[in-house]
């Protein structure tokens, strides 16, 4: 999994590609929303638009996310997720911890 990162306007902006899955994709997600967190972001926003799947390893990786973001201070969102994405969070009521935009 590769991630692109930037800031935009003060808004730390990751666009995760392709899957979010045990392994590598959801420890690369999991470091990159950490470092962003450790170097100071406090808004931080995941661009889902490139991501065709993602697992239970890295749905549990996005609502560690968002705790350890509201725990330290900061905003986690999501952008861009597809339907079935969607569909995974609402099913497991993680979407009541996720925002969206």
């Amino acid at each position: 999994m590769a991630i692109a990162s930037r800031n935009v306007s003060g808004v730390f902006v990751d666009r995760l590609k392709e899957r979010i899955t045990m392994g590598d994709g959801s420890v690369q997600t999991r470091e990159a929303i950490r470092e962003s967190i450790d170097n100071g972001q406090t808004r931080i926003l995941l661009d889902h638009a490139d991501v065709n799947y993602i697992d239970s390893s890295g749905l549990g990786e996005l609502v560690a996310a968002y705790t350890t973001a509201r725990n330290r201070g900061a905003q986690l969102k999501l952008l861009n997720v597809d339907k079935k994405v969607h569909d995974l969070l609402q099913l497991t009521k993680a979407l009541y911890s996720l925002r969206y935009l």
